[in-house]
Parts: structure tokens; C-alpha cells; sequence
């Protein structure tokens, strides 16, 4: 495992951008991927009561 602690601050930081960055883009790919699979159904069940 890479020990963060001895990068330099400058490093450490955008490694956590680039971290946060690939997560927000996996649950943005996700959560669009669940919406086109679920959604249709969800919407005539609503629309239905």
C-alpha cells in the first residue's frame, strides 16, 4: 500500500480531488444507469395511483 502521509501537501491534495472527482463521476454514471432501468416503471406506478 502507498503511505499518503509521505507525499508532499500539495500532492496529497490532489490525489484526494482526483478521489473525490472518480466517485462523484461513478455514482453520476450509476445512479443514471438505475434511473434508465428503473425509472419507466416507477413513473406508470405513480402515475397509475
Amino acid at each position: 500500500m502507498i503511505d499518503v502521509i509521505s507525499f508532499p501537501p500539495v500532492v496529497q491534495a490532489a490525489l484526494l480531488v482526483v478521489i473525490v472527482l472518480v466517485e462523484a463521476v461513478g455514482l453520476y454514471a450509476g445512479y443514471g444507469a438505475l434511473e434508465r432501468v428503473l425509472g419507466p416503471s416507477i413513473i406508470e406506478t405513480v402515475e397509475n395511483v
